[in-house]
């Protein structure tokens, strides 16, 4: 567990799909930074405008090849 009151930074793996991790910490294996930093709330509030569709994205891909 991490302390929320720390600063985070967005991340994201190869499916696109988002997390928040602590500036302070080595990324996990497979996940890489978006670029934004800030409060647990300021990430969490950014995640929620640009992860608008849910699907990882093999699935998106997968669905839009057999349209």
């Amino acid at each position: 567990m991490f302390d929320s009151t720390g600063t985070f930074q967005v991340v994201l793996n190869d499916e696109e799909q988002y997390s928040l991790w602590p500036v302070d910490r080595d990324l996990p294996a497979g996940w890489r930074a978006d670029g934004t930093t800030g409060t647990q709330e300021d990430c969490l509030a950014h995640i929620d405008l640009v992860w608008t569709d849910m699907r990882p994205r093999s699935l998106r891909d997968r669905m839009a090849s057999t349209r």
